[in-house]
Order: C-alpha cells, then structure tokens, then sequence
C-alpha cells in the first residue's frame, strides 16, 4: 500500500503552521512534508510531530540566506529558488545545507531537498553545471556522516523560469556525475507531466534503478486535488504500487497541491475524497 504525506505548506492553510499538524493527523495522515521549517524551533515542531504520531519525511534546505529572516526574505522576497547551480553562492549553499541538517537530526527526517536555483541571465545551462555537480557532491558527503540522503527535483519553468533541472533524464544523468548513493531524485508528477509526459513510463524506467527517493503528486495543470485534471492518478498510483513491490520501494508520497477549497474551514479535509478512494483500492 502506498503512503502518502501531507504537505503542511499548502494544505490545512486555514489553520496557522502549527496546528496544521492535528488537522493532517485527524485525517488519517501518517507522516508530513513542507517546504521549509526554519521560521519554527526544531524543537517546537518536534513536539508537534510526536504528539500528533506523525513522521517528517522531507523539507527544503534553504532557498537562500543563512537565518530564519534572511531565508524568509530569500523566498518571499527576492525569488531565490535555491543557491546550489549559482555561481557566488558557495558559502551561502554550504550554511544552507549545514542548518538544513540540523534540522533534520531534531526532527528524525531521512531526506532534505536541495533547490538547485535559478540559471543566471548572463549564463547558461552548462556554464552551471560543475558548479552544481560539486555543490551536491558536498552536500551529499555532509549528509551521509548523518545517514541522510539528500534529493534533487526536477521542477517545470512555466512555473519556476530558468530552474536549472527540468526533467527526469537530466536529473539522473546529474546523480551518476555526482555519484554519492545517497543523492536520489524527487520524482514530482505534476512537474514531469507539464516538462514532459510519459509519466507512467518514467516510474517504470526510473523507481526500479534505485534513485527515486520521494514522489509528489497534484492535479494538472491547476495543482490542486489529483483528482482534477489531465493525469490519471488512480492508474499511476497502481503504476507505483506495481513497480515498488518489484523493486522494494518504500518511499512516501507527498500531497504537494493546493486544495480547491484551501483557506476556507474545512477544505482540505473536504477534498480527500481521492485519497479515501485510493486507500481502498490500493489495500
């Protein structure tokens, strides 16, 4: 059976941050992502974590800066979507990541997302690269002293504008050049089908190998519920079921959406409908 983890960050968002934790609890949820946890003591959100029984199994290293104001400044203010592609920003990348582990420890969390930023205007794709690719080797030795891996998403640029990794070909192309076993990729369905298709024949290619550490789902191309849009969740769902008992799989799948009745009392919950269903039928 597959299992699924409410992301904190977009869903329950009628409630503040901490009390988003219950609500996913209530409503059956077993473990919880989001995007970053820095504005929070570890401590707090440990508590929050444990005395709802729920497990932390994923959240962004920073976007950028060092402490909670600089970081939140980073993300809501000056459009950093990560520092690991940028050149200047080594230090930046490497505090990012050190706080980022931290964190981790407190919470109990096995696997932290590193944005990889935005391609500068005045360079291109591979003039990023090896800066990248080193980045991630680093991050990925820091991470292993702790046994923790560490994971790259391939995100779309209609909504993120020259995100340096766009498909799932490149991303692993990029965990081979890195060669740290505990790199893997975010597999975020809602990215792959706008960047390229094919999204059942990527799982099958890519979970079996062994460098798929998390998937995220949403509706396309509105990102709320998956239950709305042009992908079939319910055939990809057993597509992954499927391919995980061949391989052994045993990752999570995180609810990365915005619900369609987000912000009013209630939404979130109302709009489980699919989930209910797929616990049914994937029993």
């Amino acid at each position: 059976m597959l299992k699924f983890a409410a992301n904190l960050s977009m869903m329950y968002t009628e409630l503040p941050f901490l009390d988003r934790f219950e609500a996913a609890a209530k409503d059956g949820f077993r473990a919880g992502e989001y995007l970053f946890p820095y504005a929070h003591d570890a401590q707090e959100l440990a508590a929050r974590l444990n005395g709802n029984n729920l497990q932390q199994v994923l959240f962004n290293a920073p976007p950028g800066g060092t402490d909670s104001a600089s970081i939140a400044k980073a993300w809501d203010t000056d459009g950093s979507k990560g520092t690991a592609c940028v050149p200047g920003r080594e230090a930046e990348f490497k505090a990012g990541v050190t706080l980022a582990l931290t964190y981790a420890e407190a919470l109990n969390c096995p696997r932290i997302h590193l944005m990889a930023g935005l391609i500068p205007e005045n360079l291109g794709r591979e003039d990023v690269q090896e800066l990248y690719i080193s980045n991630l080797r680093w991050a990925a030795k820091e991470a292993a002293k702790a046994g923790l891996d560490v994971l790259i998403e391939p995100i779309n640029t209609r909504d993120i504008p020259r995100f340096f990794l766009n498909n799932q070909d490149h991303a692993h192309e990029i965990i081979g050049l890195v060669g740290a076993p505990n790199l893997k990729v975010q597999m975020d369905l809602y990215h792959c089908q706008i960047v390229e298709g094919d999204v059942a024949m990527k799982i099958r290619k890519y979970l079996p190998m062994g460098h798929v550490g998390h998937f995220q789902i949403a509706g396309v191309p509105e990102r709320h519920e998956p239950d709305a849009g042009e992908l079939n969740y319910p055939y990809l769902f057993n597509v992954i079921a499927e391919v995980s008992n061949q391989c052994n799989w045993q990752g999570w799948v995180g609810c990365e959406y915005r619900p369609r009745k987000g912000g009013q009392a209630g939404g979130t919950s109302a709009g489980l409908g699919w989930l209910h269903n797929a616990q049914k039928t994937l029993r």
